[in-house]
Formats: C-alpha cells, sequence, structure tokens
C-alpha cells in the first residue's frame, strides 16, 4: 500500500537464488508497477547474482515481481524466455516454478511456462482466481506427471498464487510475510536472516491484495 526501494528485495533474491540448491542463474528479470500504473520490466541473461542490482537503487514501488530462471535441462537459454511474462493486454505478469512432463494441451508459447501462462488467460473473464482454478485442473488431467506447479500472476492490483508440488517440499513450499498491514512479501524462500515467514499450504489457489 506504500512505495518501497526495490533494490532491497532483488538483493535479498540474488542471495537466495545463488545459495538455491538447484542452479539458478539462466537469467532473471523483474517487473514493477510504475507512477502511472503501467508495468515496467527488466530482464538478462547474467545470474542475478552477478549482476548490479545498486543500478536499480533509485527505483521504487507499490508492487514488484521477480523471477531467477533455472532452464529445464539448460535449453533455451534466451533472453525472450525469461520471467515474467507480460499478457497480450499488457495488463498481467507471470512467473512460474516447476516441471510438468509428458503435457498435452494445445497452446502458444515458447517454453511451457508460457503456454500455462496462455491457457489461464483463456479462461480471464471469470477472474483469475476461477481461471487459475480451472486452467490448471486441466492441465493436471492432461498432464503424465506434475514434479511441481508453481506460479504468481499480478493484474495490478492483486496477487494470485497457486501451489503445486509432489517432491521436494523444502524447495518447492513457497512462503510469505506480513510485515504490517502495508506489506506482503511472497517468496520461494524466507529471506536470509529474517523470522516470522510463514508455509504457504501446498495445493492451494489464493489471492492477496
Amino acid at each position: 500500500k506504500e512505495e518501497f526501494p526495490i533494490s532491497f528485495h532483488l538483493k535479498k533474491l540474488a542471495e537466495i537464488s545463488k545459495n538455491s540448491k538447484e542452479y539458478q542463474g539462466h537469467g532473471w528479470g523483474f517487473a514493477y508497477l510504475d507512477s502511472n500504473e503501467q508495468w515496467e520490466i527488466y530482464k538478462t541473461l547474467k545470474p542475478i547474482w552477478e549482476d548490479d542490482i545498486e543500478n536499480f537503487k533509485e527505483l521504487k514501488t507499490t508492487l514488484l515481481i521477480a523471477h531467477a530462471r533455472s532452464a529445464f535441462k539448460n535449453e533455451g537459454i534466451e533472453i525472450n524466455n525469461n520471467m515474467p511474462f507480460e499478457s497480450y493486454d499488457m495488463e498481467s505478469v507471470f512467473i512460474f516454478n516447476g516441471e510438468l512432463r509428458g503435457v498435452k494441451i494445445k497452446e502458444e508459447g515458447r517454453i511451457g511456462a508460457e503456454k500455462i501462462f496462455n491457457f489461464i488467460l483463456r479462461f480471464k473473464d471469470q477472474g483469475f482466481l476461477s481461471a487459475i482454478k480451472k486452467a490448471l485442473e486441466i492441465v493436471k488431467k492432461r498432464t503424465k506427471y506434475i514434479r511441481a506447479m508453481n506460479l504468481i500472476i499480478s493484474d495490478k492490483e492483486k496477487i494470485y498464487l497457486a501451489s503445486n508440488f509432489n517432491e521436494d517440499p523444502d524447495y518447492f513450499t513457497i512462503h510469505y510475510k506480513i510485515s504490517n498491514e502495508n506489506e506482503i512479501v511472497i517468496c520461494s524462500d524466507p529471506y536470509f536472516g529474517e523470522k516470522d515467514w510463514k508455509k504457504i499450504e501446498n495445493k492451494s489457489v489464493l489471492e492477496f491484495k
């Protein structure tokens, strides 16, 4: 509800990514709302911990979405495959962490994560919460095995989150922290050196505003 400097959170993400047990160095990116309530997006193929976060120290926002990539089988390492992805109408952004095997859905997208985003967008007239629930139920039925399917979507006003995993809860459990009535932080891991983080329950679809 109040503006905050984004560099603090990017530095925390860099620390988490660098120390992750799964390599998170296939590029990274973030999206934030500018003063005109429009998404500004930055992407690079550098590992986040090798980028100069100080370049963003002047930026403030009320909403930040950031993602460090671990490319499936080390393939498709191209900047266009970095998240956050933006919807066609440029109103919503999407990030994903997971792995699906044997998916049988027909959808546009360069990589699996983008296909899932576009599939959810098919149902967005119902509202994103319902769209995510409906799309993911279909994806589950048409997928041979889901290692994990964690995702976040923001439409500028709210954050929509889905947590789904069938193995490695230490890695795939999402966490959140409500610092005060004005700030919510959601992350794949608690920030180092911080307390009061809570776990988001597996198999849940939630809305934050």
